[in-house]
């Protein structure tokens, strides 16, 4: 393509720019989707139509990390290299993929091909995993080279077990629940039952049912919404928080992709409660399958009169609109979130001011995880008493357990909270693979911490984990068996947290590169007399001092490995590690 045609994308912004600075990210998508990267002509066209600086539009491309700026192969592959597929060999499927003789057909053609490193893809119970062409891909199911340039696309089935189907009673069937078969398992009857309730009553439901976010926070959903719903502001909004990007996690995929009307439900249900009118759901960029299933949904809902105008008949009206995010991990995190759908960069603000009284566009914003939201409809339809049902006390309903790394069946288990963390590794998911002993369980994902086998008969439940020392986070749980280098997946999150860090605080921007430098020094066996009281202070400080999640968390795993191995930071023979010298080169 010598000379740009810049026809379809001129139409696309025509369409988009009344939204002004908000569509960035939508026209930025469509623009790489027509041309395969952003062409600085095409950048100048966006700048123009929605009133902003060119430097801003690059600031924004560079930042995320699925963004091309200059021409890429016709087949982009993202290997994953988080520590699930890592163990599951995915540094040698990178390097196989990157190897010149790799790339050769019979005959010698050389196809083109951008091979990126990802962080996480989402799909770590199919370790090691790929994208190819934004959709998921079972290397497993791979025969030959030419499957990366013509994979069969068939998505890879995620194993669903567990004690309970409450949230997963419409996921693993091979596909979206359509409204139909939503509608015969229930569906809506939720938010039937909320428009016959005053909001304030929804509320106080949500607030009886005991339930807290599931996101990783675990603040209680009620109070939140009461937050906004007291604003005396006329627009407020509801953000669902889709950018589930923790290292090992993938339970938000799987309810997207099998049953986004539940999700949608609650959207409604909570905005109700609340009194916003406009929605915003936010998906994760690499989750394109999911991406659309949920725009199916969303068009299907407000069909049958269940979003949109005067909404099953009644004077309550409310509607979403989706945002695809572009790999940042960061994003996940609320205001940074908000940032993105506003068209910038995704920087977390300082806070206060908290997003119920100052969220998104400076408005009163609830904004909730997917499982988080996938609870709503299944407390209003069933009831206080029955919800509470299972579980405990002060953690009562039921959580989805993201399972990966060196068990029989990685997969995602919902389980009744309480449950011991051996039920779910032994009986749910096979125990370990090729009877090997188990050596460390990471809990929580790249943000938890490091778990041994003596632990194995801790209840999962936010109080019984708070005791040990331990996070639910987000209900990962990554199994590492005798044969495994912690040191190596020490170092693996070291360097994640180092990529990820947006470099907006000092204390993380300096702190993960720091801690990273320590710990390619410890993976070597090559430690200095400090390092370990350096790595200490470092976390504390980034714990102390960081201005979001990511800061705070980034050296939890490390630090809780500090406590149980200290063995594993003195000075020993030199392991051999790809990681040693930087993971993305």
């Amino acid at each position: 393509m010598n000379e740009l045609d810049l026809t379809p994308i001129q139409k696309t912004i025509r369409d988009f720019a009344p939204q002004g600075k908000t569509a960035l990210l939508p026209l930025l998508h469509e623009a790489q989707n027509f041309y395969g990267y952003i062409p600085e002509i095409v950048a100048e066209e966006i700048a123009k139509a929605i009133n902003i600086p060119l430097s801003d539009v690059f600031g924004v491309i560079e930042f995320y990390s699925l963004f091309f700026k200059h021409p890429v192969g016709e087949t982009v592959v993202h290997v994953c290299n988080d520590p699930a597929c890592a163990m599951a060999g995915s540094d040698s499927v990178y390097k196989l993929l990157t190897t010149r003789e790799s790339f050769k057909f019979e005959g010698g053609i050389k196809p083109r091909l951008t091979v990126e490193v990802a962080a996480c893809l989402g799909l770590c119970e199919h370790a090691p995993a790929m994208l190819v062409r934004g959709q998921p891909v079972n290397t497993k199911d791979m025969q030959s080279w030419e499957d990366i340039f013509e994979p069969a696309r068939k998505t890879p089935q995620t194993i669903l077990g567990g004690d309970i189907h409450r949230l997963t009673k419409n996921c693993g069937k091979g596909g979206r629940t359509d409204l139909k078969h939503y509608l015969i398992s229930g569906g809506y009857e939720g938010l039937q039952k909320a428009l016959k309730l005053k909001p304030l009553e929804v509320i106080n439901l949500v607030k009886e049912s005991g339930l807290v976010g599931r996101g990783g926070a675990a603040f209680p959903t009620g109070i939140k919404w009461e937050g906004a719903a007291n604003s005396e502001e006329t627009i407020k909004y509801l953000v669902c928080n889709g950018d589930e990007a923790e290292p090992g996690t993938f339970k938000d995929r799987v309810l997207m992709e099998d049953d986004p009307h539940l999700i949608i439900e609650g959207m409604i249900i909570s905005a109700y409660a609340i009194g916003a009118q406009k929605g915003y759901f936010y998906i994760r960029g690499e989750y394109l399958t999911a991406y659309n299933y949920v725009k199916q949904s969303v068009k299907e809902a407000k069909a049958a009169g269940n979003l949109g105008k005067n909404i099953l008949g009644s004077d309550f009206s409310f509607d979403i609109e989706i945002r695809r995010g572009a790999g940042a991990y960061i994003c996940g995190e609320e205001t940074a979130l908000f940032e993105s759908i506003e068209g910038k960069r995704g920087f977390p603000r300082v806070k206060p001011p908290f997003p119920t009284t100052h969220g998104l566009f400076g408005k009163p914003t609830v904004i909730n995880n997917v499982e988080t939201l996938a609870n709503i409809p299944i407390i209003l339809s069933m009831g206080i008493e029955e919800y509470k049902s299972i579980g405990t006390e002060k953690s009562p309903g039921s959580k989805l357990f993201c399972l990966s790394g060196d068990i029989n069946r990685p997969g995602l288990y919902e389980v009744p909270f309480g449950v011991t963390l051996r039920h779910i590794i032994e009986n749910l998911a096979g125990g370990m693979r090729a009877n090997n002993s188990l050596k460390a369980i990471l809990i929580g994902g790249a943000a938890g911490a490091m778990a041994d086998p003596s632990q194995l008969d801790v209840r999962l439940s936010f109080e019984d984990l708070r005791i040990e020392g331990l996070p639910l986070g987000s209900g990962v749980i990554t199994v590492l068996d005798e044969t495994r280098d912690l040191r190596d997946m020490l170092l693996r999150l070291a360097n994640f947290f180092a990529e990820e860090s947006c470099g907006k605080c000092f204390p993380c921007q300096l702190g993960t590169q720091r801690q990273y430098e320590i710990m390619k020094r410890v993976a070597k066996g090559k430690v200095k007399d400090s390092d370990t009281q350096d790595l200490t202070d470092i976390i504390i400080t980034m714990t102390d001092s960081s201005l979001c999640g990511l800061g705070q968390t980034a050296g939890s795993a490390i630090g809780s490995a500090i406590k149980k191995w200290p063995s594993l930071f003195s000075n020993t023979k030199e392991i051999s590690s790809d990681l040693v010298g930087g993971l993305n080169g």
